[in-house]
């Protein structure tokens, strides 16, 4: 009979055997390739001392191809919960040292068990991929348990906040569950992610093409808009992810979390009187705007390499998290395109899931012409930011600072789909089209002298490319001067805070594809 000493010590050796994953070699070659381990990132993740492990000694429970005979303990995934910023957050992470961070069974068990709690507890699911896919000596087990994992992102999303960083290989079913997830964040250089690997697209379409170049970290930023953020290296990933939950709530039952502001509300800035330009035509940047009246001159933006003619991101106004939704007159002159409509259109819809205040600040001069939009189906893809909008209940906000013409001023969101308070700045031109295409149409059968037709055009613009129509109209709540728009903001959001609005009941929309 064993001593209540050696009970100990077995429990000692057994925690030291799980601690180690697939060993101190193994550890080594993932420290050379510039990555940390599994429980490295999970303690930078989290505030210190506060993991709490669960499933350690689980093992997989396979026996073909002689694996039986390598069992080690935790099975290449480390779950369990802990805190950020004294927040209770649930967190899986792969560890690449066992069988490279191959999902088995009992890895999705763990993973699955996560979910579930985290669902019951209304806290976030933190998940840290860094595998080679589907355990092949499994077979369909494998398969089973990455289902089981997709099917509870699934019923989680909307219901708790689910965030991934890819920090290594992710490849064939395993981009799915990131995919599903709210926000992926990558890192350069070390974590990539495809359906199909550049062997596989080689031998089927003969294409060359580098791992870095199907599915690096900047290529899934910058190209195919999979990708929200991206970081330098693992530690700065973590970093990010903690910076990225402090404006997010930790279900949707919950207002996103207060921070005290230290920022006068009443800040004016001078800068704002001059930044947007006269001449209609001359680019300025929206992010100068956005920062000068957040708190703190902090803004979080999400998705700042793809379709960088949308600006969206997070930050605080009186220390209450917003979310910023930007046309940026510095890129393709703030146009809405196919890609800048689907970033917008998904930021809307998790702002609005998890009840952030939305702030719209609009200089936009129609959705893109061309073969290229109408034949990627732009009419299709523009109607999600549309929808997004519309059917969004929380406090919506907008300043249109320049122009809001045609179809893309209603689409952002315009008093007429459900905005509760309207500004404009001074330099605010809203009609349908600019004026030099309006007169070209009125007067398309009249010969105009050139005078004629800029005194036209100066009618039109004075008539209708002002904010002073619509605020006739009252479509424009207030036409301010753009010095006051932090305090302005601040007070259409103290105003809407209580705001109580429900869509008719339904199982869900059908928002267009």
């Amino acid at each position: 009979m064993s001593t209540l000493e050696e009970k100990h010590k077995l429990l000692e050796e057994k925690n030291k055997a799980a601690e180690l994953g697939g060993g101190i070699e193994r550890i080594e070659r993932q420290h050379k390739a510039g990555r940390k381990t599994a429980r490295e990132r999970i303690f930078d993740l989290l505030d210190p001392e506060t993991f709490v492990e669960t499933d350690k000694f689980m093992t997989h429970r396979a026996h073909d191809f002689g694996i039986e005979k390598n069992k080690p303990l935790g099975d290449g995934v480390v779950t369990g919960y802990g805190k950020i910023d004294g927040r209770l957050v649930y967190v899986f992470a792969q560890d690449f040292t066992v069988f490279g961070g191959a999902l088995s069974r009992a890895n999705a068990d763990k993973v699955v068990k996560i979910m579930d709690l985290a669902m019951k507890m209304g806290a976030p699911v933190f998940g840290l991929n860094d595998s080679g896919g589907a355990r092949i000596q499994e077979g369909v087990e494998s398969l089973a348990g990455y289902a089981d994992i997709f099917y509870l992102n699934t019923i989680a999303s909307g219901v708790i906040p689910q965030i991934s960083a890819i920090l290594g290989p992710c490849a064939g079913g395993a981009v799915y569950s990131p995919a599903i997830t709210d926000f992926i964040l990558m890192v350069k250089k070390s974590s990539y992610m495809f359906v199909t690997g550049p062997d596989v697209i080689k031998s089927v379409t003969h294409e060359e093409v580098t791992k870095e170049e199907l599915g690096g970290a900047m290529t899934h930023n910058s190209k195919s808009g999979v990708a929200h953020l991206i970081a330098d290296d693992d530690e700065q990933a973590m970093m990010m992810l903690r910076e990225l939950f402090s404006y997010i709530p930790s279900n949707n039952m919950e207002d996103p979390p207060l921070k005290i502001c230290y920022d006068d509300i009443n800040r004016e800035d001078q800068k704002l009187e001059t930044i947007v330009p006269i001449d209609p035509n001359k680019p300025y940047d929206m992010k100068e705007i956005i920062e000068t009246v957040v708190d703190d001159n902090n803004f979080f933006e999400i998705m700042p390499y793809y379709a960088q003619n949308i600006i969206i991101g997070f930050a605080r106004m009186a220390g209450r998290s917003i979310g910023i939704v930007a046309n940026q007159p510095a890129n393709l002159a703030g146009v809405l395109d196919i890609n800048s409509s689907i970033k917008g259109a998904r930021f809307v819809r998790f702002c609005d899931a998890f009840n952030i205040p939305l702030i719209t600040f609009e200089d936009v001069p129609g959705f893109l012409p061309g073969t290229t939009q109408e034949f990627g189906g732009i009419i299709k893809h523009g109607a999600k930011l549309l929808y997004a909008f519309c059917e969004a209940t929380v406090p919506k906000i907008t300043i249109i600072t320049r122009k809001a013409y045609g179809g893309a001023y209603d689409v952002m969101s315009s008093k007429h789909i459900g905005a509760d308070v309207n500004y404009a700045f001074p330099t605010a031109e809203i009609a349908v089209m600019g004026p030099e295409g309006a007169v070209n149409i009125i007067y398309k059968k009249d010969n105009l002298s050139p005078e004629e037709r800029q005194k036209a055009i100066d009618d039109y613009r004075t008539t209708f490319a002002s904010p002073y129509k619509a605020a006739e109209l009252g479509y424009i709540d207030e036409i301010i001067y753009p010095k006051h728009t932090r305090k302005k903001i601040i007070q259409a959001l103290e105003m809407t805070q209580n705001k109580s609005k429900t869509n008719p009941p339904k199982k869900h929309g059908n928002i267009p594809l």
